[in-house]
């Protein structure tokens, strides 16, 4: 599914209205970012082209021509060609030719990136928190600002991170979100209360890349 259909717009709307929410607690800044994915992992196409391709040449070649070499060289080719063109279009097969670690890390870098682009860094006290939602790689990250980590650390707010992935995976995205930055509001208010010149620095709308 595409970023921009991920969440309908009675979701959106409730996503909007939980981080105003929030953000009536607390000097802290909340934002929502979702993407398709946070890489276009090219690598993938050639593992798997090479795999699939070879494998299904070699099948082809034992069974229906007696092992020949000058049968199976082009057949490899044009099958890996076709697995890699396919992958493409087949998310689940794709991320099966991807390490964990890397979707994970291109995930955190994207992030990372979307951060700055979007200048979530520009807040007053440098307490903007980032949600990021990567679809193609079924993760999310949360990513905060140096004021923010300067009392919460990493750990702990990956931990509403997961919950939320969990949520998605189970169909409940939307109530998962919601859910949890809730509980990160809680967190937020607790070391950076509300003060009477808060003002919204960051959209409360879901953001795209």
């Amino acid at each position: 599914m595409q970023a921009e259909f991920f969440f309908s717009e009675e979701q959106k709307a409730a996503i909007a209205v939980t981080i105003a929410e929030v953000e009536s607690r607390t000097a802290g800044e909340v934002a929502i970012m979702v993407v398709d994915q946070s890489d276009t992992y090219p690598e993938s196409r050639i593992l798997a082209g090479i795999l699939l391709g070879g494998i299904g040449a070699t099948v082809v070649t034992d069974r229906w021509f007696a092992d020949s070499l000058w049968t199976f060289l082009p057949l490899a080719i044009g099958l890996a060609l076709f697995a890699g063109w396919s992958v493409k279009h087949l998310p689940a097969v794709k991320r099966f030719f991807i390490p964990k670690a890397r979707l994970e890390h291109m995930v955190r870098e994207q992030a990372l990136q979307s951060f700055y682009e979007k200048g979530l860094y520009k807040t007053r006290e440098a307490s903007g928190v980032l949600f990021f939602i990567s679809l193609f790689e079924r993760r999310v990250w949360i990513l905060a600002d140096k004021g923010i980590y300067a009392k919460i650390p990493q750990q702990a707010l990956q931990e509403h991170a997961t919950a939320i992935a969990q949520g998605i995976k189970g169909g409940n995205a939307a109530t998962a979100l919601c859910h949890e930055i809730g509980r990160v509001g809680e967190i937020l208010a607790r070391h950076f209360p509300a003060r009477p010149d808060d003002t919204n620095e960051l959209s409360d709308e879901v953001m795209l890349a």
